[in-house]
């Protein structure tokens, strides 16, 4: 059976979701659960998202718009892009395999931070390409040395702003002079995932980088500021001759009826936007309080989720605060075992995570 498995692949680890509550729950016997482990929207999807779902739930018998006029027209308008520089996916994470199925051959190297988005490195190794991995610096990136890192076989460059899981940012003159350095051929993915909760007015926002360099590819969710991680809505945006070659191997119908509908909505559902931000803003100033006063370390974050170090390391008070119902994120897949990582909740999710990490960093 091994000589049908293409070389490398029995070398990848799954990526390590975080734990569903009712998959806790039926294992523990616990009720109550509350999840803060996937940087998720803790208020839920957007309503006017809601309202659209429901409008086209009885067209489900047709298959999705296949060109994503309305969704890509939306956009256009938000971003005042073209629509043929306009990408869909079924969630960003479709699209960083489209950009790697199009650009990278066996044999080619990627580029990326580390600890960064492990999904990168997973979708370039199962490419058959090789993944070179350049420390992070005092948690940031380090551009200097992943410029040094590059080599006539780069075809791909990670930027992950914010990068996950550090909460990070890089600022606009860094980044500047960073693509000057970076040679014209290499792919430049600029994951912006949380860019929605960045209050940093430096940040280096990836479409206006758009003309700095030909490679340039921006990604964004509908995961996180939206609500609708379930429904796997992402899109991006590159050159229109980059984008066209994207197209060519996507799958035709990538992005289903529901979620376009859905996504195409929650644009509009600004009341929803400042919930959430507010929800986001004010929480980190509740846990952050909490921490300084329990003398824990944190990462400062321009995100919806930070880091805390903790004693006797990540992956024990992350089994500890399982069993007592509270779910959040060990860091040593990636490469940070004396951390967790947490996302903001809503009021009583906070007070009760804070509540509970004192009873067991107690008990330790």
């Amino acid at each position: 059976m091994k000589r049908l498995i293409r070389p490398g692949i029995q070398d990848l680890v799954p990526y390590p979701p975080g734990k569903p509550i009712e998959e806790l729950e039926r294992e523990l016997g616990i009720q109550g659960s509350i999840k803060l482990a996937s940087n998720e929207n803790p208020l839920g999807p957007s309503p006017m998202a809601l309202e659209a779902i429901r409008a086209k739930l009885n067209t489900l018998h047709r298959y999705p718009d296949g060109s994503g006029y309305y969704l890509k027209s939306k956009l256009s308008e938000k971003f005042h892009l073209p629509l043929d520089r306009i990408l869909l996916g079924n969630g960003s994470n479709e699209l960083i395999e489209l950009i790697v199925r199009t650009f990278l051959e066996p044999g080619d190297e990627a580029v990326q931070p580390f600890p960064t988005f492990l999904v990168y490195e997973k979708i370039v190794k199962g490419a058959g390409g090789r993944m070179i991995s350049v420390p992070l610096a005092d948690f940031g990136l380090d551009l200097k040395a992943m410029v040094n890192a590059l080599t006539p076989r780069t075809k791909i460059l990670f930027v992950n702003n914010p990068n996950n899981p550090t909460g990070t940012i890089l600022k606009k003159l860094e980044l500047f002079q960073f693509l000057k350095n970076i040679p014209k051929e290499v792919i430049v993915v600029m994951d912006e995932a949380y860019v929605e909760f960045v209050t940093d007015p430096d940040f280096a926002n990836g479409i206006e980088l758009l003309g700095k360099h030909p490679g340039i590819i921006v990604l964004r969710t509908f995961s996180k500021l939206y609500g609708l991680a379930g429904l796997r809505i992402g899109y991006g945006f590159a050159r229109e001759e980059l984008a066209d070659y994207i197209n060519r191997v996507r799958q035709p119908f990538n992005a289903n009826t529901l979620a376009q509908a859905a996504a195409t909505a929650a644009l509009d559902d600004r009341a929803f936007e400042e919930q959430t931000l507010h929800t986001v803003r004010e929480g980190l100033q509740y846990l952050h309080e909490r921490l300084d006063k329990m003398g824990l370390d944190y990462l400062p974050t321009q995100t919806n989720f930070f880091l805390i170090r903790v004693h006797p390391g990540g992956r024990e008070v992350y089994e500890k605060l399982l069993r007592e119902g509270v779910i959040v994120r060990a860091m040593d897949s990636y490469g940070l075992p004396e951390y967790i990582r947490i996302n903001v909740g809503l009021p009583e999710e906070n007070e009760r995570f804070i509540t509970t990490l004192k009873k067991v960093l107690t008990l330790t």
